[in-house]
């Protein structure tokens, strides 16, 4: 039985691929479905599929930040709505994409792959070098990023620049934005605060927390095995979920 997962933040495309995946392939057994890449990267944990169907853009943690997690548990195929520019980094093959809106015939392509590199047991590749390289490339195409926080308390318009800020933290009405010596909460949610972060300093370490990388002193383990992360500049420790774990691996 061949088993494979979907992860894409948006209900319509994912329920037509998965409609799409039934006609094409009746076979194929979908495990499960994902709206976040931490809910993809703990599933392909926990369920061993032989694919994954990833979204290259999901709030927070991306399809190919789950790619680089699992490092080759998996055979990968991505799903995007970015161009051709940025999807020359696939190169000769050696993962498949489809550009959404997915079409059939596309889609049968794809299968018929898969289908090869199962049937030959080949191994699903480590694909680290090439998901960085495509991770540059559409970094390039992203939103404009935030400079500024501001938060409204009391009659006051609380200034945060982005530089000072050591995490966010969220709950389900607001994100809690936190500096070295002052603290506020703002209604917009934590989702929308990423698309203008820089993940490359910006780091989400659990579903409801992001935190700056350099601000980092430490990670430890608890009796429970879970991470604990210790910033410079603040008293408090930031839990880490097992979906981030990956992170804090020693080099």
């Amino acid at each position: 039985m061949i088993t494979a997962i979907i992860a894409e933040d948006e209900d319509l495309p994912r329920k037509e691929l998965r409609r799409m995946l039934n006609e094409l392939w009746p076979e194929l057994q979908i495990i499960a479905e994902c709206e976040h890449g931490a809910d993809a990267l703990d599933a392909i944990y926990t369920h061993q599929p032989d694919i994954a169907f990833l979204d290259i853009r999901m709030p927070g943690m991306s399809g190919l930040d789950v790619a680089n997690a699992v490092k080759g548990r998996c055979h990968a195929v991505f799903t995007t709505a970015y161009d051709n520019h940025a999807l020359d980094a696939f190169a000769a093959g050696a993962i498949d994409y489809l550009l959404k809106p997915v079409a059939q015939a596309r889609l049968a392509e794809a299968i018929a792959r898969l289908k090869a590199r199962l049937a030959s047991k080949q191994v699903a590749p480590d694909l680290s070098q090439l998901m960085s390289e495509l991770d540059k490339r559409i970094r390039g195409n992203a939103a404009e990023r935030i400079r500024w926080i501001s938060a409204s308390v009391g009659d006051t318009i609380k200034m945060f620049p982005i530089e000072k800020i050591l995490f966010f933290s969220s709950d389900e009405k607001y994100t809690r934005v936190v500096c070295g010596h002052d603290e506020a909460h703002v209604r917009k949610p934590l989702k929308e605060l990423m698309e203008g972060l820089d993940p490359d300093i910006f780091w989400q370490i659990h579903r409801g927390t992001v935190v700056r990388a350099d601000a980092i002193a430490r990670a430890q383990r608890d009796d429970m095995g879970r991470y604990l992360v210790e910033l410079h500049g603040s008293p408090e420790k930031l839990k880490v979920s097992q979906a981030y774990a990956w992170r804090f691996k020693p080099m």
